[in-house]
Parts: structure tokens; sequence; C-alpha cells
């Protein structure tokens, strides 16, 4: 027999599967749109302190700088999209938001002059921080286990927040996860009441 609980899980991974699955075929559609074009959506990077590049945080987390790019970021992001989609759609899409343009606000303000910043490896470094600390900022065990071995399988993620390549914009990395890491506080779960009886 089914339980409401089950049933509920059941409907909440199903869905969340099928937003990363559309969100990472957008990202590859979007980059054949760009490879196809001549590469005109590259111009809705970020460029650093100018006002008009403001406009562009939101959409640059969405553009690749080619196939490489956007292959290196699929996986991580389709899997810890995933998990933090399994809380709710809502609340996943706030996480995201948080995420964007923390992300993009950081580098705008931060990156060299002259630089176009794209790419979703920003939202995958802001998931990573916020299922990293999730749990114990909601103080639930079940989130705290999931972040630890997210820890174990990604934690080698953390060297991308260094200054150790020119070509990758560690700006990205490291306010992404910044973002990652606020969203978690900002939008942390009301504790019950002791005591409290939920249905």
């Amino acid at each position: 027999m089914r339980t409401r609980a089950t049933t509920t899980a059941t409907a909440r991974a199903v869905t969340a599967g099928a937003v990363m699955l559309a969100w990472v075929g957008l990202l590859w559609l979007l980059e054949g749109i760009d490879t196809m074009t001549g590469h005109s959506l590259d111009t809705y990077g970020v460029s650093p302190r100018e006002p008009s590049e403001l406009l562009d945080v939101v959409p640059a987390a969405f553009l690749h700088s080619g196939w490489e790019h956007v292959a290196s970021n699929s996986v991580p992001l389709l899997v810890l999209g995933f998990i933090a989609a399994l809380a709710g759609i809502r609340r996943f899409a706030a996480v995201v938001l948080v995420v964007i343009v923390t992300g993009g606000l950081g580098v705008w303000l931060t990156a060299p002059p002259n630089t176009v910043t794209l790419g979703a490896s920003g939202v995958v470094f802001g998931l990573f921080g916020y299922l990293l600390v999730r749990g114990f900022v909601d103080r639930r065990p079940l989130d705290i286990v999931v972040g630890l071995i997210i820890a174990a399988v990604y934690g080698s993620l953390l060297w991308g927040v260094l200054p150790t390549d020119s070509g990758i914009s560690w700006q990205g990395h490291l306010f992404g996860l910044v973002g990652g890491v606020a969203a978690a506080f900002v939008l942390r779960r009301p504790r019950r009441p002791a005591g409290a009886v939920t249905v």
C-alpha cells in the first residue's frame, strides 16, 4: 500500500527530474543557437562595472562559451539541482534566484576589466554550497547526511574558488558559493514548536 508520504515523495522526484532535464536541455539548445549564429548570444555575458550589463546577470547563467563548457556543467548541475529540487520547486527556484543574483553581482563588481563571464558553473557552486549547509541551518539530520555525502563527492569543487586559471571565472564560482550559503540562511525552514504534531 502506498502512503500519502510515499506518493508525495515520488511526485516531487518526478517533478524535480523533469525540471532539471528541461533546464539542462535548454542549456544545450541555447549553445546550439549560439553556435549557429556565430556566438551572438555571448553578448549576454556579464562585463564588469558597466551599468547596462546588470541586465545580463540572469541570462549569463544560462549561456556558455562552447560545447565543452556546457558539457562540464551539465552533470553536476543535473545532480545537485535534482537533489535541491526534491524539497519543492518553489523553494528551489528561490534558491537559484539568490545564487544567480549574488553570483552575477559578485562577477560584475570584481571581474577583471574587458572580460565577459557566462556559464552555469556559478549556479553549480551555489547549489553545492546550499546543500552543504542546508541541513545544519535547518537542523535536519537527513539533510546533514546528504550534505556530507555531497561534500565527499563534490568537495574538489572548492578548488574552483581560487584564482588558479585566468580562463576560468573564480569570481563566479566564489560568489555563486556565497549565494548558495546565503540562500540556506535566507530560506531556512521555520522550526516547529516542541511537541508539535504533523499530519
